[in-house]
C-alpha cells in the first residue's frame, strides 16, 4: 500500500528491569514478505510473557521482533507477495511472536483471524494470545471433553476468564481458584461452577469434598511451585494436567508415586516458539469452533483496563499488582 510512513512509534525494552525500562521510541516500519501481512495496530494485549521479557527472563525467538507484544488487532495495510487470505482494509486480530507494542506489526497471515462481528478492535486485541493458548492446551493437547471436571488456577486472569468460558461452553463442570471475593464473584458470573478463595480455603480439600473424592479430570496450571503436588492430589485417576507457566517457581519436591498410582498425565507447552504450521492449525480450529461463540455472545473477551501506548509502563504495573480481572490492553487509536 502506498503512502505508509517509513517510521513508526513503538515501545522498546531499554534494559532488563521494572516497568520504567519500557520506553517510547521510533523505528522503521516493518515490511511484510512472502505470506506476511502488515497490520496498522489499533490495540495490543498485555500478557505475562511481556513482563517476563521485560525482566530479561523470556527472550524473543530468533527472527522475531525484540519489541514486546504477542497479540494485536487492527487493519491490514500491506501484504507480502504470497499472502492471499486478507485484503488491504480488512480488520483482523493476530497472534504475533513479538512486535505488538507498535503502530505497525507484521505477522504470518495464517496466524490472523477476522475480527468477530459485534466486537470492537479493543476487544479483539484481548483474544489471540489467551484463546490460542487455552485452545491449544486444554482442547487440543489434553482433550477436555463434555461432562468432565475442569480446573483452572487464577480464574480472574486473561487465561482464567477465557478458560472458564470455553470449558463451560463445551460442556465441562468448571472449578477455579481466585485470591479475593471480588474475583470470586466475577468468575461465577462467567460460568464457574465451583470457586475457592485460596487465601481462605484449601482448594484440594474443598474440591475433593465437592467431587466426593473423585477429583478433577483436567487441570490447567500457571502457578507451578507447590501447586504441582497439590494438583496431583486433587486430580482424578487418569487425570490430565497441563503446565503453561511457573509463576511461583519450580517445584522443590513431588511424590511421583501419586503420579504412578493415579496414572496421571502431566504435560506442558509454550506457544511463542511453536512453528507457523502449528499456529496456523490452531487458528483454523478457533475459526471453526470458537469464533461463532464470540459472535453470538456465548463467549467474550473480558477487558480489565486499557492504556495508551505511551503508558505501557503503567499497564505493566497494573498487571504486576495481580488485581486485574481479565485482560489489560494498550490502545493506539
Amino acid at each position: 500500500m502506498k503512502n505508509l510512513p517509513d517510521m513508526m512509534r513503538c515501545v522498546e525494552i531499554s534494559a532488563a528491569g521494572g516497568p520504567d525500562v519500557l520506553a517510547v521510541a521510533e523505528r522503521h516500519r516493518p515490511v511484510p514478505l512472502g505470506t506476511e501481512i502488515l497490520i496498522k495496530v489499533s490495540a495490543a494485549g498485555i500478557n505475562r510473557p511481556d513482563v517476563m521479557q521485560r525482566l530479561g527472563l523470556y527472550p524473543a525467538p530468533k527472527d522475531a521482533s525484540d519489541l514486546p507484544g504477542l497479540e494485536v488487532s487492527g487493519v491490514v495495510v500491506d501484504k507480502g507477495t504470497s499472502a492471499s487470505r486478507y485484503e488491504v482494509g480488512d480488520q483482523v486480530m493476530a497472534l504475533v511472536p513479538g512486535g505488538g507494542y507498535a503502530e505497525y506489526c507484521k505477522v504470518h497471515e495464517g496466524h490472523a483471524l477476522p475480527v468477530p462481528k459485534g466486537l470492537s478492535l479493543i476487544e479483539a486485541a484481548a483474544i489471540p494470545e489467551t484463546f490460542f493458548t487455552v485452545w491449544s492446551n486444554v482442547f487440543d493437547r489434553v482433550g477436555l471433553k463434555k461432562g468432565e471436571r475442569f480446573l483452572v488456577h487464577g480464574g480472574s486472569s486473561g487465561i482464567g476468564t477465557t478458560s472458564i468460558q470455553l470449558a463451560k461452553a463445551f460442556g465441562a463442570e468448571v472449578f477455579t481458584t481466585v485470591g479475593s471475593e471480588e474475583k470470586a464473584e466475577a468468575v461465577r458470573a462467567l460460568g464457574a461452577d465451583h470457586v475457592v478463595n485460596y487465601n481462605q480455603e484449601d482448594f484440594v480439600a474443598k474440591f475433593l469434598e465437592i467431587t466426593d473424592k473423585h477429583g478433577i479430570d483436567v487441570i490447567l496450571d500457571m502457578v507451578g511451585g507447590d501447586y504441582v503436588e497439590k494438583n496431583w492430589k486433587v486430580a482424578a485417576v487418569e487425570g490430565r494436567i497441563c503446565q503453561i507457566a511457573t509463576l511461583s517457581g519450580l517445584s522443590e519436591e513431588v511424590n511421583f508415586s501419586r503420579l504412578m498410582m493415579k496414572r496421571l498425565t502431566h504435560t506442558g507447552s509454550t506457544l511463542r516458539p511453536r512453528d507457523d504450521a502449528f499456529k496456523t492449525a490452531i487458528a483454523a480450529q478457533l475459526e471453526e469452533h470458537v469464533l461463532p461463540l464470540l459472535e453470538n455472545g456465548t463467549v467474550k473477551p473480558i477487558i480489565d483496563s486499557s492504556f495508551p501506548l505511551d503508558q505501557a509502563a503503567d499497564a505493566h504495573r497494573r498487571m504486576e499488582t495481580s488485581g486485574h480481572i481479565g485482560k489489560i490492553v494498550l490502545t493506539l487509536v
